[in-house]
């Protein structure tokens, strides 16, 4: 299996990384200033489970088509590794690596990904993908997986193609992967629900307040905040059919009302540093599938309506 990942930085250099280190035939589409530093340097990951330095194979932008077209075999799979807001840049980027056999699966935040994907490229070809991982790259463009244990899931959105020959190669892959836990899923939806509705609580609470889970929880009236704001996203995925399991349900409100945690959203850290942020890929979503289902969501209301006040801030900073 020949694999084409979308960026090397946090999120996909990590788990492309991991891939090549075991010998995956992994090349990454990468701006001109990212290829010249790994020209230079190589894949650099530095986290508690290993460090690594690979020399990766990597092609730009505009020398894709060339590739693409000279390529005797062609990519069988296309990672797709970016923030939720540069999707559509992103969608151009990796269309010409996209042949009648090629699938595409992204590691997105969120579930506002699919429609576009597949109005593109066709939804036989969309593998759902998700992944847990909290990295950033470091500023001589290390990756730096920050303490928490990687994971990536992924399988067939359309239960009467589980097991594909192309679902089934990609976890054989990974099995041979040091770095991360992989998961083929057959309920492939009800995994990503289950991550949206921790996401979009842990997201809304932890840059509403500022401030990690244990400060929010040790605040009078914080675990109840929390509590209800879970709730909220927890009745959201019933309206759309992906109830959670309540021994999901439970574990996700445990990370959420954990006392002395330092656990924050990584849209908490884009925020604070200036940056973009996912806002209406994830909490936005969800409030909007909220009101269109009749839900009351005040408190992903609240979070909505400040993330939107920072966006607008941050684009017209002259103003108030």
């Amino acid at each position: 299996m020949r694999i084409l990942v979308l960026g090397a930085g946090g999120t996909g250099g990590y788990f492309g990384g991991r891939l090549a280190q075991a010998g995956v035939d992994v090349t990454f589409l990468v701006r001109p200033a990212r290829a010249a530093q790994l020209d230079r340097d190589g894949l650099q990951i530095r986290s508690p489970l290993g460090d690594a330095d690979i020399r990766v194979a990597h092609v730009t932008t505009d020398a894709l088509p060339a590739l693409a077209q000279a390529q005797a075999q062609p990519f069988d799979l296309v990672m797709l590794s970016c923030k939720a807001y540069d999707l559509d840049s992103a969608v151009d980027a990796i269309a010409p690596a996209v042949g009648t056999d090629t699938a595409v699966m992204p590691i997105l935040n969120g579930l506002l990904h699919y429609p576009v994907l597949d109005a593109r490229f066709g939804a036989e070809r969309v593998l759902g993908g998700l992944c847990f991982i909290s990295a950033v790259k470091g500023a001589d463009g290390e990756i730096v997986h920050l303490p928490s244990p990687p994971s990536m899931t992924f399988g067939e959105r359309d239960a009467a193609r589980n097991g594909s020959p192309r679902t089934r190669a990609l976890e054989d892959l990974c099995a041979g992967a040091d770095g991360f836990d992989a998961t083929r899923s057959e309920q492939f939806l009800q995994a990503a629900w289950t991550k949206f509705s921790f996401l979009t609580a842990l997201a809304a609470a932890t840059c509403l307040m500022r401030a990690s889970i244990g400060r929010i929880v040790e605040t009078d009236g914080g675990t109840v905040f929390l509590t209800a704001l879970h709730d909220e996203c927890l009745a959201v995925a019933t309206a759309e059919g992906h109830a959670i399991p309540p021994d999901a349900a439970a574990h996700a409100r445990g990370l959420l009302t954990r006392a002395g945690s330092t656990v924050t959203a990584s849209m908490l850290r884009d925020l604070e540093s200036g940056q973009d942020v996912e806002a209406a890929q994830i909490v936005g979503d969800m409030r909007a599938r909220a009101h269109a289902a009749g839900i009351a969501v005040p408190h992903l209301d609240a979070a909505w309506v400040h993330l939107q006040a920072y966006r607008t801030r941050r684009e017209t900073p002259q103003t108030p």
